[in-house]
């Protein structure tokens, strides 16, 4: 069996994120999401384990202090995190495992998993992201701005990462992924260290 594959995989708001992986996870079994953990109460629709695992501050700062965190942040008042037993847990059945985050807890992620896989999800252009951006009906003119600003910020931290690929269309973005996940499973010491 092959050993599990971590994927740390970013980009800004509106550069099709969720609909790359949603097409991965349609595509193939072995792609996992990882679920983040919040303190936040859940949505209306949200199912715990689902979209995120929801816990209390002090399940959250426990994990914190027992390292099981890999990477963490606190926004409004709420902390986000991903939890390393679910993702060791995935891996260890081979899994292919993808933590969709934000460019501050990708880097988290490379110090304590240096073996991790970096795909930055780049828009076409800033144009495009714009109009994308604005084909949400949920954004107002200043959100978009501020969602820009952020993009921006985030772009420039895409050279850190081991790939970018550019979501001009849905599918060559899917392929390219699916690609670099075939390249890294051949990699000469992935290999060696199946055996």
């Amino acid at each position: 069996m092959n050993k599990g594959l971590l994927i740390v995989f970013s980009g800004p708001s509106g550069c099709g994120k969720g609909t790359c992986m949603e097409a991965l996870l349609a595509a193939d079994p072995e792609i996992a999401l990882s679920v983040s953990a919040t303190t936040r109460a859940p949505r209306p629709a949200e199912i715990d384990g689902v979209h995120y695992h929801f816990v209390t501050r002090e399940q959250f700062l426990e994990g914190i202090e027992t390292g099981d965190m890999l990477e963490y942040a606190e926004y409004n008042n709420c902390f986000y995190g991903t939890p390393a037993s679910a993702v060791e847990r995935q891996l260890a059945e081979g899994k292919v495992v993808f933590l969709e985050i934000e460019v501050q807890g990708a880097l988290k992620v490379r110090q304590k998993c240096p073996e991790a896989v970096m795909i930055f999800l780049m828009p076409p252009s800033k144009e495009e992201l714009r109009r994308r951006l604005e084909k949400r009906s949920t954004n107002t003119p200043e959100d978009i701005q501020r969602r820009l600003k952020i993009a921006e910020d985030e772009m420039s931290v895409a050279p850190e990462y081991d790939y970018i690929v550019y979501n001009n269309a849905l599918e060559d973005a899917v392929d390219d992924i699916r690609a670099i996940i075939r390249a890294e499973r051949c990699r000469t010491e992935r290999q060696l260290s199946d055996r």
